[in-house]
């Protein structure tokens, strides 16, 4: 048997830590992020009747090789089948392309698989500590609602929110700015990276963080972002299951904006799940695709775009895809191929695909879709994630294909009745750090 697993800092300044530390601090104290020491492989066996499992069954196969030293079968299996209350189905698009539909959940976005996973693991963790825990979340859209709707109402945990003003949607602000309870939403004067940093700094802030119980539920947190390996598991059987893979490649493109779904992917295929291609659809926040081109990585100031999931100019994960591969710009350019889009190329993309096969983008999926059609060869299936529900970006989306044609689901209409509750927060971090000594203690 394996010995329990431990996870290290992608900074390699800090010791190894217990899955519990790692998903309780969030950040590595080195101000690097963790990933597990070791990867465990499925034997090719696996794969060969993967399609005879539901999306629960597969989900809680990949969960006991990442989690499975340290949570009890029986729990694990509690935790991810009650994470898993709803489908991420494979719809045919053309003839060779595919959306994997991961708007099912509560919340109508990707960011329900992880978040959800991640409030039933902390609190699983956390249910002896006498002391508040503060889960802090930077959002450019869909994870701010994800993760405050999974934690919404557990006890013992207050989760803060920090949000662009007037730069995620209507919709997407509601489901975090409505709720109450145990969640604050946070309005900052500035983008999604001052955001982040906030975030950064107060977890590396050790005076704080000694009065202070604080944890991250972004990406960077292990515990959100590799449960997302769960749908490409699902993906590839759905695929197989419908009869599609004979003798084809899978290529997968992934909508990348803080790149922790696309790490996801990449530990999933560590993990032996047949993928041949991986592709990063960006939108005009094109640091990683540059990096792809040139091997530079140059971080900057992100500009606000339709596909608002994806600006971020300085991208978390991508730390974690260079540990992965050792720093190698020749292995990362060989696992990833990069496609980057305009807002004008979007919106022609979200009409075309629209128009000929009656299937509805969101923006973002708009841009995995368009990366498969330029990238794809005759021996190859693609499949492109479709993050969130069109219906959440209704003004942009209705813009192209018209009024009225988009309906609006009754999750997101309950959450537009509600009445909006925020505080507003400069980018000054001793602002910030105040507002965590008043609220966290």
């Amino acid at each position: 048997m394996n010995p329990i697993m431990k996870y290290y800092s992608t900074n390699k300044n800090t010791p190894e830590v217990s899955l519990k530390e790692a998903v309780v601090k969030g950040l590595a104290s080195d101000n690097g992020l963790f990933m597990p020491e070791r990867i465990e492989a499925f034997d090719p066996s696996f794969f060969e009747n993967i399609q005879n499992l539901s999306f629960q069954e597969i989900a809680f196969e990949v969960a006991q090789k990442f989690f499975g030293e340290d949570i009890e079968s029986g729990k694990l299996h509690e935790i991810v089948f009650d994470t898993l209350s709803f489908d991420c189905p494979v719809v045919k698009v053309t003839d060779t392309i595919y959306s994997l539909e991961l708007f099912h959940g509560p919340t109508l976005a990707f960011k329900d698989v992880g978040a959800r996973f991640m409030a039933r693991l902390l609190n699983h963790f956390l249910e002896k500590k006498e002391k508040l825990v503060n889960v802090l979340v930077a959002t450019s859209g869909d994870t701010g609602s994800a993760v405050a709707n999974g934690f919404l109402g557990v006890e013992g945990i207050h989760v803060h929110v920090l949000y662009p003003k007037g730069k995620v949607s209507r919709i997407q602000e509601a489901q975090f700015t409505t709720l109450g309870q145990n969640i604050t939403a946070l309005e900052v004067e500035g983008t999604f990276d001052d955001c982040q940093h906030l975030v950064k700094t107060a977890f590396l802030d050790q005076e704080l963080n000694d009065q202070v119980i604080l944890t991250s539920a972004n990406s960077i947190n292990v515990a959100r972002f590799l449960p997302q390996a769960f749908y490409y598991f699902n993906a590839y059987a759905r695929l197989k299951e419908a009869g599609v893979l004979a003798n084809k490649e899978l290529v997968v493109a992934v909508p990348s904006g803080n790149f922790g779904n696309l790490t996801a992917g990449l530990i999933a295929a560590e993990m032996g799940l047949p993928i041949q291609q991986f592709v990063a659809a960006n939108n005009e926040n094109d640091v990683v695709f540059e990096y792809l081109k040139t091997g530079k990585y140059n971080p900057r100031p992100s500009v606000e775009t339709i596909a608002n999931a994806m600006d971020v100019g300085a991208p978390s994960n991508f730390a974690r895809i260079l540990d992965l591969y050792e720093g190698s710009h020749d292995k990362i350019a060989e696992k990833i191929k990069g496609f980057r889009y305009s807002d004008k190329e979007i919106r022609e993309v979200l009409e075309r695909v629209y128009s000929k096969t009656g299937y509805l983008c969101d923006p973002h999926g708009a841009c995995g879709f368009q990366a498969l059609r330029e990238f794809l060869s005759e021996n190859q299936i693609g499949v492109f994630l479709e993050t969130a529900h069109p219906a959440k970006f209704t003004e942009t989306v209705e813009a192209v294909i018209g009024e009225g044609k988009v309906l609006l689901p009754g999750k997101l209409a309950e959450f537009m009745k509600g009445t909006r509750r925020v505080d507003e927060l400069k980018t000054d971090y001793e602002q910030f750090r105040k507002y965590l000594f008043k609220k966290g203690l």
